[in-house]
């Protein structure tokens, strides 16, 4: 009997389908993207720009498997992801099997359940040309930039780097930060405080608000000694209690963007490394006797709306498990902005009683705390709000104002759940009464100057660019990688900075392309895409109206760049010959370099102090990279060392007072065990292998560095990056009996 066949994107997600489908469903995965643009080729019509799509390399088995599959099927549902890379590749999928099956649905679910998969099956539609468009002309957009820009800045700046609509104009962001910072002079001003004793305890500290009547602004030692001397020789005498109950509502479900910035600043995780582990909670994990469970809605989306029978089972939830004072009068709905698409609902846990607790064991740490989040915030979304009693005190001393701030909580509501942030925490104040007067116990001043804006932490950087219209959520990540892995920033301390590199490529492209590295640009492009997934706008329209510009100016960008290859100037002095030397881009990274080369082979390391001058480092042993993190022996410094034999670890900066160390993971999960995960290590040779963590309970290991990405050929969970002199820097099966390979895509600079 022949089978209804479904394909999905993702072969976790077949597994979990196939968990509550019955036999009359067969279930493939398309394993992403099977047709592409040629990775080598531009691959577009110039005029036209018509796409020239063939089968990825190394998808072909995977294909004609879909193929056998459709001959054999009585209907095809493709329900690739509910966004517009899904809908690509259902119209890619479609494309290929057309001639096998003409009985072709399209169907989407937001979450993988049993009940939402039936209804998705309930009520198939058909491809969305408008959204696929929507996709075609923002990945020709991409191909466009990245391979007219691109072999520009090889030509003009380093060989192998890369320029690409969005990613350029983010690298913009920060590279404009930094020049604000250096820009920047600090202002002196002096915070003044005093602690005060009334009738009752406890003391509390006050803060100086005005003087004479306006704003207090001290801005010398001069004017602070004043201001001291005005309260020491005249009482505080309370002027002014101010008391009131305060109502504070919960935060809505998360979107992408918010999701990615809570993890960061709360977890430390990547943009990227969030989207990873929502993945895997969206397509389902092992659970014990539950079995493979899907734990949260799809991850890319920026609307704040539930599901009705969503929030119905977290209001039954909440008035079970907290009683009725903590439900709200009304059930709350929140309002989605208007530019946000609405066509999935806000990120949740699936089924609102699988809590945190219950699942801790059988999910790695990263996945348990990303669910940890999403399930609290959920959950205090639909909870009633905290009450606090607030009391504002205003006490004068001369002519001089100072007032406190008091802070008690009445009822927690949504807090029960989510948490108080440290932040929150204030003055507790002791019972006062107009009229009263108090006593000094304690004045302090202290010298401040205003700091610099600071550089963007990937929360602040993706914050910046949801609200400045820089891409969409589920580009964010990628992003993020891409300027990070092309070496255009680093991260120092949870803060982006520009490499020289970054500053220099940002800088060119600013000034020959100031069009397509104009923000507000960026944005109305996004806007146009949008249209064209509405079905308002022609998207070859909307392509033609971009080239109109791009090609004038692209060809005036190869006259007038100025090419740096040579070297950036430098006011640094050569020792050996006296002439200047340079700053040059080479493949270990920057360096400075003779400009007499080659009669003087010159070359020294430097760094930029905060100043961003150069500063020579001398051949010494470099500083250790923190990670972030604390030892947890002795609360000091994480940092990264190398083992004489040339692999990394983990280790306590506090060596020798403190011995702890731990390898360097890659953060792949091991695939034989399927517990650990890889780590790097090094054979007694010097040469550089990663193995499993749970050794010698696990012996998995490989030469090669391993990949968190599925073979598409056979069952490996993980492909390793290989160089070979044939095929160069590619991606390649560690399955000896596959022989699976994948070429790398470097030139697209979205990708």
């Amino acid at each position: 009997m022949s089978k209804n066949l479904i394909i999905v994107e993702s072969p976790a997600k077949v597994k979990t389908i196939k968990k509550f489908l019955g036999r009359d469903y067969a279930v493939e995965a398309s394993v992403g993207h099977v047709r592409d643009l040629p990775p080598k080729a531009l691959g577009v019509d110039e005029d036209s720009f018509e796409p020239e799509y063939r089968v990825i390399g190394g998808k072909e088995k995977i294909v004609n498997r879909l193929l056998d599959a459709a001959a054999k099927a009585e209907s095809v549902y493709l329900a690739p992801d509910p966004d517009r890379e899904g809908e690509a590749i259902a119209w890619h999928v479609a494309e290929l099997i057309k001639d096998k099956n003409q009985d072709i649905h399209r169907i989407q679910f937001n979450e993988i359940t049993a009940r939402a998969v039936r209804e998705a099956l309930e009520h198939p539609r058909e491809l969305n040309e408008n959204l696929f468009n929507s996709q075609q002309a923002r990945r020709i957009l991409d191909r466009l930039v990245g391979y007219k820009v691109s072999p520009l800045l090889w030509k003009k700046v380093k060989s192998g780097i890369s320029a690409g609509r969005v990613q350029s104009v983010a690298l913009r962001l920060i590279v404009d930060r930094e020049k604000e910072r250096l820009a920047f002079i600090p202002e002196e001003y002096w915070v003044l405080k005093a602690s005060l004793e009334g009738e009752n305890p406890p003391p509390f500290m006050s803060d100086l608000a005005k003087i004479g009547g306006k704003k207090a602004a001290v801005g010398s030692a001069d004017e602070a000694e004043a201001v001291e001397t005005t309260v020491k020789s005249n009482p505080f005498v309370v002027q002014k209690v101010a008391e009131k109950e305060r109502k504070r509502s919960p935060a809505p479900p998360y979107i992408t963007s918010t999701l990615q910035q809570d993890a960061n600043r709360r977890l430390g995780y990547s943009a990227k490394k969030t989207m990873s582990a929502a993945q895997r909670l969206y397509e389902g994990v092992e659970l014990g006797i539950r079995g493979t469970t899907a734990l949260i809605t799809y991850m890319r989306t920026d609307s704040v709306r539930i599901a009705d029978d969503a929030r119905d089972s977290a209001r039954e939830f909440i008035l079970e498990q907290y009683g009725e004072d903590f439900y709200p009068p009304k059930a709350r709905v929140f309002k989605t902005k208007s530019s946000a698409q609405d066509a999935h609902e806000a990120i949740r846990p699936v089924d609102v009683t699988i809590t945190p607790e219950e699942v801790q064991g059988s999910l790695p740490a990263d996945q348990f705390q990303l669910y940890k989040i999403i399930w609290r915030r959920f959950v205090a979304s639909q909870m009633a709000m905290a009450k606090f009693w607030d009391t504002t005190v205003d006490v004068a001393a001369g002519n001089t104002m100072w007032r406190a701030k008091g802070e008690r909580m009445l009822f927690p509501g949504f807090l029960k759940v989510f948490g108080q942030s440290p932040d929150d925490e204030t003055n507790e104040l002791p019972k006062l009464t107009e009229g009263q007067e108090l006593k000094l116990a304690e004045f302090t001043k202290e010298q401040k100057f205003t700091q610099p804006p600071p550089r963007y932490s990937e929360a602040s950087l993706v914050k910046e660019l949801e609200e400045k219209g820089i891409g969409r959520p589920s580009t964010y990540a990628s992003i993020i990688s891409t300027i990070v892995g092309r070496e255009y920033v680093e991260l120092t301390n949870k803060r982006f900075g520009p490499t020289d590199l970054g500053t220099t490529v940002s800088d060119q492209l600013t000034e020959h392309f100031i069009t397509l590295m104009d923000v507000g640009f960026t944005a109305t492009m996004e806007e146009g895409l949008d249209a064209v997934a509405e079905g308002k706008q022609d998207w070859i329209k909307l392509l033609s109206g971009f080239t109109k510009d791009f090609y004038p100016t692209l060809e005036e960008a190869r006259t007038n760049m100025k090419r740096v290859k040579a070297g950036l100037e430098t006011d640094i002095v050569c020792e050996v010959c006296s002439k200047p030397m340079v700053i040059k881009f080479g493949r270990a990274g920057t360096f400075l370099a003779c400009s007499g080369y080659p009669d003087c082979k010159n070359t020294k390391n430097f760094k930029r102090d905060e100043q961003g001058q150069i500063e020579i480092v001398e051949h010494t042993r470099a500083e250790p990279e923190k990670t972030g993190r604390s030892c947890p022996d002795c609360g000091g410094d994480l940092v990264i060392k190398h083992a004489r034999t040339g692999s990394r670890f983990i280790a306590c900066n506090n060596y020798p007072d403190c011995t702890y160390a731990e390898p360097f993971s890659t953060g792949v999960k091991c695939p034989k065990c399927e517990q650990g995960e890889l780590v790097e290590k090094s054979s007694r040779r010097g040469k550089v292998f990663y193995s499993c963590n749970r050794y010698p309970d696990c012996d998995y290991a490989l030469w090669n560095k391993p990949v968190e990405k599925p073979c598409p050929e056979c069952d490996s969970p993980i492909l390793e990056l290989k160089t070979t002199r044939a095929k160069g820097k590619h991606l390649g099966c560690p399955n000896k009996k596959c022989k699976y390979t994948e070429d790398m895509d470097m030139s697209d600079g979205e990708e």
